[in-house]
């Protein structure tokens, strides 16, 4: 055992732990953001509250310390704002005229890595980067630039002394272990120390399924979260609905579904010559996996969702990191690398047998093919999943192939639209779904009367395009016949702190931009 155990951790790991972490958040200036305010008044907006109310406006939204504490309709669109029907402001308040403006709850990324994928990523690109994008919680998905790294900007950033979104930490399972997990007793034990050292969560990829089951249950005792990346390495012993039953709360990706989903087979399809170490026979052959599974509305397929439903499991899909796989020229050239993407994380995109997801050794019309409709059928499930009453949340995984941060997360938002959810059930999954998922409903995840400040605002409405939502902005013309981009988010406030996001994507620019002459 102790010999599979190693190699699992050499697999996993080889692919996450060892790029060398970025420089640390530098202290936030007294420039950066402004408040919290003692009382500020978010004037005419229209608002989206995340909990699946339709748009509503125009509303005055006042704000004390760190706390929405009044919500107010103040007139209807298309006519002046009666002024007996706003709330007052005294002598101690901000008032901020955002007339037609578009307010929402604060985004949260399920799935967001701070670096680890290529070398020298530093904090302070990412956070802002993330925070330009509207999104305001995080939740660090394994912590492989090492557990105290990331702790310190967890506090940090609980601090508001560093320019981040708030971070949720969850430590993969097994690492910093002082020797092999061989027992339940060590897995109990693996999983008390990472409690111990902070960790909101654990990310599992797979391991001896006595094992799982062990730290699954003291994970729970612990009160702490958990998700799992079904590894192909230990999916047929435990597939996604297998984790759901043993206590699992979050999946990644879609890794474990269709397995759990087979009818005429336990293991997937490989070819004689599949080797799980040549990446691109690993997902060339996983956009194969999904035309292995049930159809849609068999009985296979109705058992497998309703029973993960009734175990209230969450679903974190990160369809956009897979984006690339059926159309990899759109990624490589999407139109915000030139001036956002670091000369570091563009040698990592490019095919290499040493990097985890740069997997374009001859990627052919063929395997885009399959990945399309690898797409179309994951896309039912998780629609048909949401359709009864399953969570689905909304998470990037940025930071490999070819996905930066903020902008695959907006990409996330306009796969959940493709695959048949509603805009106002995107924003949803992309806030309280969330939340919900975090146990933080309480405090974030929907604009209502005594939760915390988080909001995004935008000049345009993102029901009516998403693409509004991109830090380059949507590409069209103008009303005299000229191209322009237009949009991108106007301000993201995080902890009653009110940030200009397009002052953020200027100090984004601007590292890349050294960063270029330093290469």
């Amino acid at each position: 055992m102790k010999a599979l155990f190693l190699l699992f951790t050499l697999i996993v790991f080889s692919f996450h732990a060892f790029a060398a972490p970025g420089a640390s958040a530098p202290t936030k200036s007294a420039d950066e953001g402004e408040g919290p305010y003692n009382r500020i008044i978010l004037r005419g907006v229209n608002l989206i509250r995340g909990n699946g109310a339709p748009l509503q406006g125009p509303m005055d939204i006042v704000i004390e310390d760190d706390r929405i504490s009044d919500i107010v309709s103040v007139g209807h669109p298309d006519v002046p704002i009666k002024p007996n029907k706003r709330p007052v402001a005294d002598a101690n308040t901000v008032e901020k005229d955002l007339t037609g403006y578009t307010v929402m709850p604060g985004f949260i990324d399920m799935h967001g890595h701070i670096g680890g994928s290529a070398d020298n990523i530093p904090a302070e690109y990412v956070f802002k980067l993330w925070l330009a994008h509207g999104i305001t919680t995080v939740r660090e998905p394994g912590s492989f630039n090492g557990l105290d790294w990331v702790m310190d900007h967890v506090e940090r950033s609980e601090k508001n002394t560093i320019v981040a979104p708030r971070i949720v930490p969850y430590l993969g399972f097994g690492l910093g272990a002082k020797s092999p997990i061989l027992s339940t007793t060590d897995a109990r034990n693996w999983v008390k120390e990472a409690k111990r050292k902070g960790a909101k969560g654990i990310k599992f990829f797979g391991a001896n399924r006595a094992i799982i089951k062990a730290a699954l249950d003291e994970a729970k005792t612990q009160q702490l979260g958990t998700m799992m990346h079904h590894a192909q390495l230990n999916v047929v012993k435990t597939d996604a609905l297998d984790s759901a039953r043993l206590g699992l709360t979050t999946m990644e990706h879609w890794y474990g579904l269709p397995e759990a989903l087979f009818e005429d087979k336990v293991i997937q399809n490989y070819p004689a010559n599949y080797n799980y170490n040549d990446e691109q026979n690993r997902f060339a052959e996983a956009g194969r996996l999904w035309s292995q599974a049930a159809d849609e509305g068999s009985e296979k397929w109705n058992a497998v969702r309703d029973e993960l439903i009734a175990l209230d499991f969450t679903i974190d899909p990160t369809l956009t990191i897979y984006q690339a796989s059926r159309d990899l020229m759109r990624e490589r050239f999407a139109p915000w690398h030139d001036e956002y993407t670091l000369p570091t994380l563009n040698t990592f995109f490019a095919p290499s047998r040493y990097a985890h997801g740069s997997y374009w050794f001859d990627w052919t019309t063929s395997d885009e093919i399959a990945w399309k409709k690898n797409f179309t059928k994951w896309m039912a499930f998780l629609n048909d999943f949401k359709n009864h009453g399953g969570r689905v949340t909304t998470g990037s995984d940025a930071g490999y192939i070819y996905k930066l941060y903020g902008f695959g997360y907006i990409q996330e938002f306009e796969l959940l639209q493709e695959a048949g959810f509603h805009p106002l059930e995107v924003i949803q999954s992309a806030t309280l779904n969330g939340a919900e998922a975090l146990g933080m409903d309480d405090q974030i995840g929907s604009v209502e009367v005594g939760k915390k400040a988080d909001l995004v605002i935008t000049q345009y409405n993102p029901l009516q395009n998403f693409k509004t939502l991109y830090g380059t902005g949507h590409y069209r013309l103008n009303d005299n016949n000229q191209p322009v981009n237009l949009g991108g988010v106007s301000y993201t406030m995080k902890d009653g702190i009110l940030y200009d996001a397009k002052q953020l994507l200027e100090d984004v620019k601007s590292i890349v931009k050294q960063a270029k002459l330093d290469d």
